[in-house]
Formats: structure tokens, sequence, C-alpha cells
């Protein structure tokens, strides 16, 4: 006796947009401009938890415009999943501070992360170099910073325009641990 599974035997017009949407799920990985890969598609829908590690200040003209919290993503696996699959920050006054060794160009992609951002490039002498406004979610098109940079900071969509940042503003930032 043979068994046949229930979605072999469904009509074409039911079998192919199911085909099609799980093709869409295991499709290849995006490439960006610097060779890596862009991380694929997933599943994992667990939310993961705000580590408030530091604060950080925008600074201009001498005068603090606004103090938010911070999570630090220093390690190699925190970086490269950064707001990925994230719902959110815990409040319009919190973000994600990328530190990294060396000050030089950087690339970041917005590929499985659901929310809008703001990103912000920082010099190692802590001005604000380049900010991207309203990074479109889910995208694998790489955002660069045009000038060297050896911080990038991810707010939400709309907090540098609600705070009056712009760019060569400066920013100060420490570990709550310190």
């Amino acid at each position: 006796m043979t068994f046949a599974s229930p979605l072999l035997m469904a009509p074409p017009k039911v079998f192919l947009p199911l085909l099609l949407a799980f093709s869409i799920i295991l499709a290849p990985a995006c490439s960006t401009d610097n060779g890596e890969d862009a991380p694929s598609a997933s599943s994992d829908t667990t939310s993961i938890p705000f580590d408030n590690e530091g604060q950080l200040a925008f600074v201009q003209d001498r005068d603090t415009l606004v103090l938010i919290d911070l999570e630090i993503a220093e390690s190699d696996s925190a970086q490269k999943r950064g707001m990925m699959q994230r719902e959110g920050f815990p409040n319009e006054t919190s973000g994600m501070l990328f530190p990294f060794d060396e000050e030089r160009k950087r690339s970041f992609w917005m590929a499985n992360t659901p929310l809008s951002l703001d990103l912000f490039f920082i010099s190692a002498d802590s001005q604000i170099v380049r900010i991207k406004k309203y990074a479109q979610p889910n995208s694998a098109t790489s955002i660069p910073s045009q000038a060297p940079a050896q911080y990038v900071l991810e707010t939400g969509a709309g907090f540098a325009d609600s705070y009056g940042i712009v760019e060569g503003d400066r920013v100060r930032w420490r570990r709550t641990d310190e």
C-alpha cells in the first residue's frame, strides 16, 4: 500500500504558490559590495532582549542634545546579527553601537531587519561623518559610510530628525560598568 502526501495530490493552482513561497525562503543569499554574503532569510522569531550596556550623548556646539541607552555589539556574532529579527528598541532613546578596532569605510545592510532605522557612521574622533535616515527594512542593499568610520550607531527611524542631529555633530559614549 502506498501513501501519497495530500500536498502532492493538491491541484497545481494550490501547489505552485506553496512551491514559490518555499523556494524564496531557500534562495541563495545576496552579496554586498565588499564580497561578504548578506544574511539569508531565517525563520528565527525568538525575541532578543535589549542589553543596556552603556550610554551615548549626542553633542552639538558643546550642548548635549539627547542621551540614549546603548546595547554594544562587540562580538563578531553580535555585529553580524545587529537588529536582525528584532521587533524594535525598548524605547525611543535606545540604540545599538557597533565599535570596530579600526577606522575605515564601512558598509551595512538591513537584511532580516524588519524595522526602519537611522544609521550614524562615526569617526575615530567621535564626529558623525554620515547619517543614513530611514534605512529600508529587509533590504540587502549596501549602505556605505562614504567616509572612514570606527563606530556605527543604529536607532529607530526618525531619531535624527526628532532631535535635530546632523552630520558634523559629535558623540560621547561610555559603558555603564565603567
